[in-house]
Parts: structure tokens; sequence; C-alpha cells
């Protein structure tokens, strides 16, 4: 069946007849040539799908035009739904504090250049990210970074950020070193949960200098560490980031010969040019925030395309 036959005998239906039809369909044609295609339509399809005067559908018009009346009733709003729909939309995963207090200035820029951008902001903690990455739940994360990906995730570093030992303001142990010549620490340790970056890479190192410390409250953010620590529950492990580690109960001990952390941005999506403005917009704003722990990674130009080698 021709389409726009179909698309004029919904207009018929609709409206109760061919001279009714022709006054709302949506662009000009005439009487005559809807007679004619009608004429034609039941030519094709071998039975009389309405009475003309008067007007009345037969049983095989009324099947046609229900099965076709969803359809063509649905293309009035159509266009703008469409429209609508094609929004770019960014999914961005980071820790609560990062989502908190340093996306704004991105996202804003970001619809400077992209002012329809639709935002997913979801809080979780770094296995979750990597999870929300593989499955497409998310497009960027910003997370530790320890190593090379593996699989289908990219990943680019922008800030070397120091670990801190954070102790209760009132401890006796004024540097870190003091701490280690316990060999065997007692203190209770606080620190994000064992499979996260930040507790691996500080047990690791201090593995290295032979000190023993079993780790005895875990928590899922960087702001509890801190807060657990100012409540008197032990010594914690943190990023030296000033907004998840000042607090008038706690102290921040430097810790020397700490392997600093990575911290960046992780996707699987495709390097559309949103999520690379997204990238490029994570870089300023890291560069003019933490200008001393900027690392420089050069993200990848678009890949253009070459000929084939003959064979």
């Amino acid at each position: 069946m021709n389409v726009h036959h179909l698309e004029l005998f919904y207009y018929v239906a609709k409206h109760g007849g061919i001279s009714a039809a022709v006054r709302h369909i949506p662009y000009g044609i005439q009487q005559p040539a809807v007679s004619g295609q009608m004429a034609a339509l039941e030519s094709n399809i071998g039975v009389r799908l309405f009475e003309r005067a008067p007007f009345r559908l037969t049983a095989a018009g009324r099947k046609l035009y229900s099965q076709i009346e969803a359809f063509f009733s649905g293309l009035d709003g159509l266009e703008g739904q469409l429209r609508e729909a094609d929004r770019p939309e960014l999914r961005l995963g980071a820790s609560e504090l990062v989502l908190r207090l340093h996306i704004s200035t991105v996202t804003q820029r970001l619809r400077a250049r992209h002012p329809k951008l639709l935002l997913s902001l979801t809080p979780g903690y770094q296995m979750q990210f990597e999870t929300w990455l593989r499955d497409g739940v998310i497009d960027l994360a910003i997370v530790p970074i320890e190593a090379k990906t593996k699989g289908r995730q990219s990943q680019l570093r922008l800030a070397r950020v120091p670990l801190v030992l954070l102790v209760p303001k009132g401890s006796p142990h004024r540097s870190a070193a003091d701490l280690w010549k316990q060999k065997k620490i007692r203190e209770p340790l606080v620190a994000l949960p064992p499979a996260s970056s930040v507790t691996r890479s500080f047990l690791r190192d201090l593995r290295a200098k032979g000190v023993v410390w079993s780790q005895t409250v875990e928590v899922s953010s960087m702001e509890m560490v801190t807060s657990y620590v100012a409540n008197g529950e032990g010594y914690g492990i943190n990023l030296a980031i000033p907004e998840a580690i000042e607090h008038p109960e706690v102290r921040a001990l430097p810790l020397e010969g700490f392997a600093p952390m990575d911290i960046g941005l992780r996707w699987t999506c495709e390097l559309t040019p949103l999520v690379r403005d997204a990238i490029g917009e994570f870089q300023r704003y890291t560069r003019e925030t933490w200008p001393d722990w900027v690392i420089d990674d050069v993200l990848p130009e678009p890949k253009k395309a070459g000929r084939r080698k003959r064979t």
C-alpha cells in the first residue's frame, strides 16, 4: 500500500469525507486529486473502504483506520518531541564532595557551548564508577587512577594529590615518622574501603617501610574519614584536598615517602564533541584550582579517516 494514499485515507476517515478532509490536510491538495488517490487505494487493496454519499466507513475501512490512526495522529507533535529529545546529555559520576563543590563551574562553562545540555550527576565511590562505566550507566567518572586501564576504558589524569595522615588535635604525634617507630600500630585506622586506590596505595607504601597497621574502620567518603578522626575513632588516611580534611579537631600530617594519588577522568563512551569539551573544561578548572598538583596529560586528537591501502 502506498503510504501517501494511507495518509490521505486517514484524513478522509477522520473528518468524514473527502471534501472535509481537503480542508484539514496540512498541505495544498485539490479534492479531485484526493478522490483519484482514494480510488487507487481501493483498487490496489481490492475492497471498498467507504461509501461516498452519505459518507460511511465499510468494515474494511474501519479496520484499516484502526491500524493507521495511532501513527498519523501522533505525527502532529512528533517534530517538537524529536527536537526536544535531540539534546546533548552528559552523565557524570564523582564523589559527593566533588559534585557539591567543584562541578558547577565546569557545567556552567559547558552550558555556554551547549545551551541545551542535559546533566546527570551521580554520587558514588570508585568501585561503583568502574562498574557504571563498564555498563554504560555514566559517560565520565572522576576517580583515583593507579595504572593503565583495561578493556574499553580510556583515561586522562588531571592532578597528582598528596596523601596525608589525619590525627586528632590532641594527639601526641607531631609527624608520621614518629608513628612509624612503633612498627606495629595499635591506633585504629580509618580509611576508604580496602579495594579503593587510596587505601591500597597507602598500605603498599606502609609495608615497604616495614610497618604493620590493620584497617579498623571502613568508611565510604573522604569527609567521613575526617569526621571519624575528629570524633576520636582513630587516625585516618585521606587525600590532601582542603575541603575534605579541614576540621578544627583534626591535624593533617604530611606523608613523606608515600606516593601521591593521581586523580583523573575515565570514560568508555565515544569521544563526542560534548565529552571532549567536558574533559577540556575539567583540565582548565584543575589548572585554576590546584596549579601545584596539575598533570598536563594531552587528550588524543580525533582520528581522521585515512585511505584504504590497495591490496
